[in-house]
């Protein structure tokens, strides 16, 4: 069976296993885009360290769990969005102002959408977190 969004398929991992109370998680997904979403949670205090495991069949991912996680997912379609538009997105995806991530793809990277405001730019959301 084929992953259609490996992205997608990580976060829900980590989303199912914080639900559970473990400590940690094994993905076999390993893509660049996953280890940028990953640092930028570890930077903003989401999860713990993270280590790329070579294995015979491919790389795994090892993910700390720190509890922290309430909600962590992708937003699908990847809406391409206008720095006037980040506003709206987070008020659709986050809680509260100043409450949890969305993560975009721009073309100076993948950041948060409070760098994206503070920049001037807009890009593709990817996924969220709080």
């Amino acid at each position: 069976m084929s992953l259609n969004d490996p992205l997608s398929n990580v976060l829900s991992h980590i989303q199912n296993s914080e639900q559970l109370g473990r400590k940690e998680v094994v993905t076999k997904n390993t893509s660049n885009v996953i280890k940028k979403v990953l640092e930028i949670m570890q930077d903003k205090g989401y999860i713990g360290s993270f280590e790329e495991i070579e294995d015979t069949k491919g790389n795994l991912l090892k993910i700390n769990l720190l509890g922290r996680i309430n909600k962590t997912g992708v937003i699908k379609p990847r809406f391409q969005i206008k720095k006037t538009e980040i506003e709206k997105f987070e008020k659709r995806y986050l809680p509260a102002k100043n409450f949890g991530i969305i993560i975009l793809s721009t073309n100076k990277g993948i950041i948060i959408h409070n760098e994206a405001k503070e920049k001037g730019i807009g890009g593709k959301l990817l996924s969220f977190c709080y």
